[in-house]
């Protein structure tokens, strides 16, 4: 079975939906189609351009799309139960054992309480979700009603994940609207998450650089 079958599962489908409508109902900025679209690619990307084989970089996306769905159980050790819940529609789709333990450890270990990059696809994963900050993430509309994390998303302008050609380091670049949101908030909320990226990223060889503003800050 390929991504873009999974892409098309309905099983699937229905999941990350009902996910996404749980962690809305908890206040949470948007974790549905384009934020496991966008992880996936990005998870690809990553693999692609390290070098990665077709197949790993396959696994890599499917991993990606599927490595949220955990929030549908709850949002506590959702990386764990979305690994549980990857296995058991994995092995009912025939992938072998090889490949699931490859796509079941990268999901059970993209959160930053308790996550740690201990495979390439781990790796990918963790940058590719960490990375994923961007305006249309942000519920609400109304900005008197926004917390810290609708404020720090819906600051974020742009962001860019790059690797180098060198394949020496990789780099997340943002631009951050300061009216709505001070840099210092991005780092009262993502301290944790840019720490698990920077581990991330030299389990694949690579230092990490975080530029806000054109200011290199890591």
């Amino acid at each position: 079975m390929t991504y873009e079958q999974i892409k098309e599962n309905e099983a699937v489908k229905t999941y990350i939906r009902q996910a996404d409508a749980s962690l809305g109902a908890l206040g949470y900025t948007e974790h549905s189609f384009a934020h496991v679209g966008s992880v996936a690619e990005m998870t690809g990307y990553i693999l692609q351009t390290m070098g990665k084989d077709a197949r790993i970089v396959e696994l890599g996306k499917i991993a990606g799309y599927l490595h949220d769905i955990g929030n549908l159980v709850n949002r506590v050790d959702h990386s764990q139960s979305g690994a549980i819940m990857a296995f058991r529609l994995l092995d009912r789709w025939g992938f072998p054992p090889e490949e699931i333990s490859l796509i079941v450890t990268a999901i059970g270990n993209h959160d930053e309480g308790t996550g740690v990059p201990v495979n390439d696809l781990a790796a990918a994963l963790i940058l590719a979700d960490k990375s994923d900050v961007r305006r249309s993430r942000v519920r609400t509309k109304e900005i008197a009603n926004f917390d810290i994390h609708d404020r720090v998303n819906y600051s974020v302008t742009k962001a860019e994940l790059k690797i180098n050609e060198a394949q020496t380091i990789v780099k997340l670049k943002l631009t951050v609207d300061t009216h709505f949101s001070p840099v210092l908030d991005y780092f009262a909320i993502f301290t944790n998450r840019m720490l698990l990226c920077r581990s991330a990223a030299e389990k694949l060889g690579l230092q990490f650089k975080l530029i806000i503003n054109e200011q290199q800050l890591g």
